[in-house]
């Protein structure tokens, strides 16, 4: 292959390409180390999901990349997959939470020592809650629902979305509308996630949650805030198609499918630290020894 005979769009699909086979290339070999080392199904179920986000995301993008003059209905199409699997890895990794802690909601299990803990909200969630409210089997009920009602508002608001542009009844109010739901439904499942972990801050230090919950929360906030930066970019005409093959609007949703694409690359290798699968090896390594002595 001479890269010196490739055009631009054929460069920029190569790289993307490139950056997709690296993220693969580090999720596969984290998640073929949990396999292995499979000491703690429940965790490791969730872990494993979380991983896959950066491939899915790539992937994702990657396709959009490759028909990149397809529909509106076809990018949002895309950006759903990617949002939908979004809601499962918030739900996933909470409930990788509370498998750390050893607490159960619908069992009403809660460790006695962490009952009568004190949580402090702030603005503007004072607005809705009492400053300071005491850790119970109810309040630990109200965080989960707060992380689950994105589970379910992002694939609803995903498919009337996808149905209303297919039907040609989408008018750009109602993509505002939908835009502010959805933003009012993630930020109070991230919301929610931060004010689990600084109620345990203690009990999950071992298991390294601030960084776990970064690669989670650094997908979810590059890939929004870039997309609003390319789309003030674009409006207020700073980005501009005549140097390239495409137009404004698609020039934009290219961008934005490279950047997720070289992005999710950081992000494999920062899992690689986050989920990595030494705490689980132990046992393991201690059968084998034992195995071999035995031979």
């Amino acid at each position: 292959m001479d890269l010196s005979t490739m055009d631009a769009k054929q460069l920029t699909k190569l790289g993307s390409g490139a950056c997709v086979m690296l993220t693969m290339h580090f999720t596969v070999q984290l998640l073929s180390q949990h396999l292995f080392y499979w000491k703690t199904p429940k965790e490791q179920k969730a872990i494993v999901i979380i991983i896959l986000m950066a491939p899915i995301y790539a992937i994702d993008s990657f396709v959009g990349l490759l028909d990149i003059q397809g529909s509106k209905a076809f990018f949002m199409l895309l950006d759903s997959v990617k949002e939908c699997y979004e809601a499962l890895v918030i739900a996933k990794f909470m409930a990788l939470m509370y498998s750390y802690l050893n607490i159960s909601i619908s069992g009403n299990r809660v460790p006695d020592e962490v009952k009568g803990r004190e949580i402090r909200h702030s603005f503007p969630m004072t607005l809705f809650q009492p400053k300071k409210v005491h850790l119970n089997h109810g309040t630990l009920m109200l965080l989960k629902y707060w992380t689950w009602q994105f589970v379910v508002v992002r694939p609803v608001c995903s498919i009337l979305m996808i149905a209303l542009q297919a039907l040609g009844m989408y008018p750009s109010w109602l993509s505002w509308t939908f835009t502010i739901i959805l933003n009012i439904s993630v930020s109070l499942a991230l919301y929610s996630l931060m004010l689990f972990y600084h109620v345990f801050a203690k009990e999950l230090g071992p298991h390294k949650p601030m960084a776990k919950f970064l690669c989670i929360k650094g997908i979810v906030f590059f890939c929004f805030w870039q997309k609003l930066v390319l789309d003030i970019l674009v409006a207020s005409g700073i980005i501009k198609s005549h140097h390239f093959w495409l137009d404004a609007e698609h020039l934009e949703e290219a961008i934005q499918n490279v950047l997720v694409c070289v992005e999710m690359v950081v992000f494999s290798v920062l899992q690689q630290y986050a989920y990595h699968w030494a705490p689980y090896s132990g046992d393991v390594e201690q059968k084998f020894k034992l195995n071999k002595k035995n031979e």
